[in-house]
C-alpha cells in the first residue's frame, strides 16, 4: 500500500472495488483476485482492495463493525488498541476534564477515534506519511474529521501548551522489519521525551508493553495492565493529575458482539493496591487459584490473595491455594484432586487408572515443555483434566485437578 493506491481506493471507482473485495476475501486469493479483474478492476487497485479487505476481515476482533470502513495497515492493525480498551480510556480521560488531546504517534487512530466520540478534540500526530493519511481517511469514515485532525511530523515537535491532555503510543517496532524493540531508549518517541510530558502536561497517558519494567515506571504514576477475555493486551502510565492508585489490573470481559452498532458496553473489574505487598505462604489446598495474566504483572496476586483467603505453596510461585471456592473475575479456579511430587511413570499411572484421555497443561514454575508432557503420558480413555506444573516449597510439582464452574 502507497499513498497513491490509498487515493485510489477513495475514489467512488476505489469504493466499488472495496466493495466487491469484500464480497469475496476470506478464500483463496488468486481467485479472489481473479473475480475482481474479470468484474473489469485494474490489477493494481484490486490487489490494494483485496489487501484491504483482508485486513478489514481480521480488525473486526479489534473494532468490531467499525472495521468495515477504517483503512489499515499489517504493522498499523497489530499495534493499534483495542476499540473496548481504547474506549474506557477515552472515557476516563473525558470524566477527568480533558477537552484538547494530543495523540503523539496516533499511528491509525484508534485511540484517537474513541477519545473523539467521546467529546474530546484530538491533534494526531503520526510520523508516517501513509499512515498519517490512513488515520485522517479513518476520521472521516467515522463521521468525526471535525474533532480529530492529523498531522504528518515529528512528535517531539508538537506545542503541547496547546492541549490539556496529551496520549502517547511510542513505536515499540523497528520501522521496515517490524522487529521489537525492548529497549525504552530506542522508542520513537524516545523514552525521555515520554516521560518527561507529565512534567509538561498534568494529564498525560502513555501506552506501554506489558511486559515493562517496573523500575522504568515514573514515580508517582498509576500502572494499569489491561486484559481482555483472559488476553494480556497492554499496559498503561496515568502521570500528573490521572493517577489514583500506585498499580491498578483491569479486567474487561468483551465476549461476542451484542448488537448491529457494535459489541455493547463490556463489563471491567478493578483491582487496585501497592504493588509492594507479599502474599503469605502455605500449603497446597483443595482449591488453586490462577491469577490473570494483568494481576500478575501488576504485582497484586498479594491483594488478589487477601480477597480469597489464600496463600501461595511457594513464593516465587503466582499460584493461589485456598479452602474453599470463592467466585472472582481475576482469576481461574480449579479444584485440585491429587499433588504429588513430579514423576513422569508415577503421572503417567494416576491418569492411565482415571481413564483420562485429554489433558490441559497448565505451569509457572517449570522447565518442562508442555506439548513433550503430553507425548511421554501416552493418554487414553475418555475422562479429562488439569495438569498444573509447578513448584511447592521449591520442588517440582504436580497438581492434577479439574475446574470450577465460573
Amino acid at each position: 500500500m502507497n499513498l497513491e493506491q490509498l487515493a485510489a481506493l477513495r475514489t467512488p471507482e476505489g469504493s466499488a472495488a472495496l466493495d466487491a473485495a469484500a464480497r469475496v476475501a476470506g478464500g483463496d486469493p488468486l481467485t479472489a483476485v481473479a473475480a475482481l479483474r474479470s468484474g473489469g478492476i485494474p490489477a493494481e487497485l484490486a490487489s490494494a482492495a483485496l489487501t484491504q479487505a483482508e485486513l478489514r476481515r481480521r480488525a473486526v476482533g479489534k473494532f468490531g463493525p467499525a472495521a468495515a470502513g477504517m483503512f489499515l495497515t499489517r504493522p498499523g492493525l497489530e499495534q493499534a488498541t483495542r476499540g473496548v480498551v481504547a474506549a474506557r480510556r477515552a472515557a476516563r480521560l473525558h470524566a477527568a476534564g480533558v477537552t484538547r488531546l494530543a495523540d503523539l504517534g496516533c499511528g491509525l487512530g484508534a485511540d484517537a477515534l474513541a477519545a473523539a466520540s467521546a467529546g474530546i478534540r484530538v491533534y494526531g500526530v503520526e510520523a508516517d506519511p501513509l499512515t498519517a493519511a490512513m488515520a485522517a481517511a479513518n476520521a472521516e469514515a467515522a463521521g468525526l474529521a471535525d474533532r480529530f485532525t492529523v498531522e504528518c511530523g515529528d512528535a517531539t515537535a508538537f506545542d503541547v501548551s496547546t492541549v490539556d491532555g496529551v496520549f502517547c503510543d511510542p513505536a515499540r517496532r523497528k520501522a521496515g522489519t517490524g522487529r521489537r524493540i525492548f529497549d525504552p531508549n530506542a522508542y520513537s518517541p524516545p523514552w525521555d521525551f515520554v516521560t518527561g510530558l507529565a512534567e509538561r502536561v498534568p494529564r498525560t497517558v502513555v501506552k506501554v508493553a506489558p511486559g515493562l519494567d517496573h523500575a522504568l515506571i515514573p514515580a508517582g504514576a498509576e500502572a494499569e495492565w489491561v486484559s481482555v477475555d483472559g488476553d494480556l493486551v497492554e499496559a498503561a502510565l496515568w502521570c500528573g493529575t490521572l493517577a489514583e492508585v500506585p498499580r491498578r489490573a483491569t479486567i474487561v470481559k468483551e465476549g461476542p458482539p451484542v448488537n448491529a452498532s457494535g459489541r455493547g458496553r463490556a463489563p471491567s473489574y478493578q483491582l487496585t493496591g501497592s504493588g509492594l505487598e507479599e502474599a503469605a505462604v502455605g500449603p497446597v489446598r483443595r482449591y488453586l487459584y490462577d491469577p490473570d495474566a494483568a494481576v500478575v504483572r501488576a504485582h497484586l496476586v498479594a491483594e488478589l490473595a487477601a480477597d480469597l483467603d489464600a496463600t501461595l505453596a511457594d513464593p516465587s510461585i503466582a499460584y493461589l491455594y485456598a479452602d474453599s471456592p470463592t467466585a472472582t473475575p481475576f482469576a481461574r479456579c480449579l479444584e485440585v484432586t491429587d499433588t504429588l511430587p513430579f514423576s513422569l511413570k508415577r503421572l503417567r499411572t494416576l491418569l492411565r487408572e482415571r481413564g483420562v484421555g485429554r489433558v490441559e497443561i497448565l505451569k509457572r514454575g517449570s522447565a518442562l515443555e508442555p506439548e513433550k508432557l503430553r507425548r511421554d503420558l501416552r493418554l487414553a480413555g475418555g475422562e479429562a483434566a488439569s495438569l498444573v506444573l509447578t513448584r511447592v516449597a521449591g520442588a517440582p510439582t504436580v497438581l492434577v485437578c479439574r475446574p470450577v464452574a465460573a
